[in-house]
């Protein structure tokens, strides 16, 4: 499989060359959150604020008013869990153009409870006029900028760094609140999001030798959630939907799909993969995500539980194709 590096850092400084009106904030996770080369391009133009999270929050909000497209960058637990008042009050309130930024989405990093974002998609999409999105691939990661800029209110992106691996066409791009059809199918409903959607896509190969017809849909919108394509995915399988995501189970894609379904009388089995109503640890992703039930396996797993029939899909037959690089330039040992 094919990875790219510092994506979105590379992107964001070609992307505002002709944009003076957008400024880089930076909590002290400059090089940590890829705005270094933003900041040794243009200088004048960002602003390295310190761990003041609330602070930036406000003032983001306050350069919004003045005209200017602030980017505040930093770890997404410390934009919604340290700052959540001031970007409700000084950013949503007024529905200002100000794009949050937050990196180590769920279980990413083996930083633990203190920098595991898991339940930032429940919050900030409770938030009136906040856009959420959550890119799903490298070219995901490159197409979101241009995706959200005509978005003239708040929106908060679950950013991944590093090496970050190329899942879709770069032909067929990311829209703002369309879900990407990967596979089409009449058994079983599945939608993923974020890195769960590498995962899916390991076990729907195998999946389908043995038979399984799976529509995969990945979803890299979650607030507005209104595409159409979404309902009809739900209504369509003989078995269920299933959800995958790399967050809680409780308000985030799982819960998504739950309200369209139960808006609109879908009377189809959903089971949710995520993490299950607890915190992480500080351990490798790879780990994690065997631990936690957020992988292939897993959802090899929640398949046969839903069809009732085991499949005898071994660890082996999913053999992971990404090589996960610990000691990466993300240094994601080091946060």
């Amino acid at each position: 499989m094919k990875t790219m590096k510092k994506v979105h850092a590379k992107k964001l400084v070609e992307w505002a060359k002709d944009k003076p009106e957008v400024l880089v904030l930076s909590a002290d996770l400059t090089s940590n959150t890829e705005v270094d080369l933003f900041r040794d391009a243009y200088p004048d133009r960002f602003l390295s604020m310190g761990m003041t999270e609330q602070n930036i929050s406000s003032f983001a909000g306050g350069l919004a008013r003045e005209g200017f497209v602030p980017f505040f960058h930093t770890f997404a637990i410390f934009i919604y869990r340290r700052a959540f008042d001031q970007v409700s009050m000084s950013i949503a309130y007024p529905n200002l153009k100000v794009r949050l930024v937050g990196f180590l989405p769920g279980i990413v990093t083996p930083g633990g409870a203190t920098h595991q974002a898991i339940e930032d998609i429940a919050l900030m999409r409770t938030l009136p006029n906040m856009t959420v999105v959550e890119p799903g691939d490298a070219n995901e990661v490159a197409q979101v900028l241009d995706v959200i800029e005509d978005v003239h209110g708040p929106v908060y992106i679950r950013q991944l760094r590093g090496e970050v691996p190329v899942l879709f066409d770069q032909n067929e791009p990311m829209r703002l609140g369309h879900a990407r059809q990967l596979q089409e199918g009449s058994d079983i409903t599945l939608f993923s999001s974020g890195i769960c959607t590498e995962e899916a896509m390991r076990a729907s190969k195998v999946l389908a030798e043995r038979g399984i017809s799976l529509q995969h849909m990945h979803v890299s919108t979650h607030k507005p959630f209104n595409d159409p394509a979404i309902l009809a995915a739900a209504e369509k399988p003989k078995y269920g939907v299933i959800t995958m995501e790399n967050h809680i189970i409780i308000g985030g894609l799982g819960s998504e799909v739950a309200e369209v379904m139960a808006e609109n009388g879908v009377g189809k089995k959903l089971v949710r993969i995520g993490l299950q109503d607890t915190y992480a640890h500080g351990a490798s992703r790879p780990y994690l995500m065997r631990t936690h039930g957020l992988d292939a396996m897993a959802l090899v797993q929640k398949t046969e539980q839903m069809i009732g029939e085991k499949l005898n899909i071994t660890e082996a037959d999913l053999m992971a194709v990404r090589l996960d690089n610990v000691h990466s330039e993300a240094k994601a040992e080091a946060l």
